[in-house]
Formats: C-alpha cells, sequence, structure tokens
C-alpha cells in the first residue's frame, strides 16, 4: 500500500508541474487565446490536406 501512496504522490505532482508549465506558457488570457486560435487552425490544416 505505501508504494501505491507514493506513486499517486508521484502522479499528482506531475500533474500540478504540467498544469503549471502549461499557464505559465500562456501568461495572459491574450496569449491564451492565441495559442488555442493556432491549435484550431492547425488541426483545420490537417483536415483540409
Amino acid at each position: 500500500m505505501k508504494v501505491k501512496t507514493y506513486v499517486s504522490n508521484i502522479k499528482s505532482i506531475l500533474t500540478v508541474l504540467l498544469l503549471s508549465c502549461a499557464l505559465g506558457a500562456c501568461a495572459t488570457i491574450e496569449g491564451a487565446g492565441k495559442d488555442i486560435e493556432s491549435a484550431g487552425e492547425a488541426v483545420q490544416d490537417a483536415a483540409n490536406g
């Protein structure tokens, strides 16, 4: 059971770090909007061929 708790804690820490990096990458709402827009355009371009 101790290993299971350890793995759970590691997963939680990694999730928090990942979210922190993602939020830090787009520091403002405008930056987040641009990121989402560019991702949408990439998906659209891929769908169009």
